[in-house]
């Protein structure tokens, strides 16, 4: 199980790293806070580009206050951060981790980024008993994650600020982030780029398969990483996915 951690710690709160005219919003996942974002943002940073990450509405505070917040909240924050993105760049492009990645999505759908990037993106979870979580919520009121002795072998422990679990209620809020960004996948025309790990243990081995396949983007790129877990940006993967991603932005300008 994921440790307790402290998130007054300076390293999950939200961040703008100014950089160049071309500004990209980074965007975390379910439970998680900017801290997972920040070794990704700083590589950005150092390539030249004006990078933001955000916590999402209930998320780097308590299990108890995520559990007062829904989907509507964690769209509308993530479009708020990017529309604030817009006004201080000539370019604004968005990624997110995860359901960070889903959010990411349903920006490019509907505010026409300059470009998106996917990073371990759900299109459905390997858990089968995660779409069954919220109808239990008036019985079990959070459930634990169980950790991957793998994944912490690989992680940036620095970097991992998330929460031990979730509020029961909040899985149906994370199935209908995902439903809406693929059931409107042919709305995204921006540039993509789709990084997954062949490792992943949470998202569904097909997911970078049918984003590629139901955008409508004339530039899609799928960036496979071999050997690192969910959270890929915290492995020594992570400059290589900032380098990937530069190479989009700048194409995309």
């Amino acid at each position: 199980m994921r440790k307790e951690r402290d998130f007054s710690d300076a390293v999950c709160q939200p961040f703008l790293l100014e950089g160049g005219c071309h500004g990209v919003l980074l965007l975390h996942g379910f439970t998680g806070s900017a801290a997972h974002m920040r070794p990704l943002g700083d590589a950005l940073n150092r390539q030249g580009f004006t990078v933001m990450g955000i916590n999402l509405p209930g998320h780097a505070v308590s299990m108890e206050a995520m559990a007062r917040t829904g989907w509507q909240d964690w769209v509308d924050a993530a479009k708020d951060a990017f529309c604030s993105l817009q006004t201080r760049c000539s370019y604004a492009s968005v990624a997110g981790l995860s359901m960070g990645g889903c959010l990411a999505l349903l920006l490019a759908q509907q505010m026409h980024p300059t470009a998106a990037v996917t990073i371990s993106a759900p299109m459905a979870v390997k858990n089968p008993l995660l779409p069954l979580a919220g109808g239990a919520s008036m019985f079990v009121p959070r459930v634990m994650w169980r950790s991957r002795r793998e994944s912490n072998d690989v992680l940036d422990d620095k970097y991992d600020y998330g929460y031990p679990g979730f509020p029961t209620r909040c899985a149906a809020d994370l199935q209908r982030i995902i439903r809406m960004a693929r059931q409107d996948l042919h709305a995204v025309q921006c540039p993509l780029l789709i990084v997954q790990s062949r490792q992943d243990e949470t998202i569904s081995g097909d997911s970078a398969g049918i984003i590629a396949a139901g955008v409508s983007s004339q530039t899609v790129g799928t960036l496979w990483l071999e050997g690192v877990p969910h959270v890929c940006i915290l492995s020594d993967q992570v400059d290589t996915i900032a380098e990937r991603m530069a190479e989009l932005f700048r194409m995309a300008e």
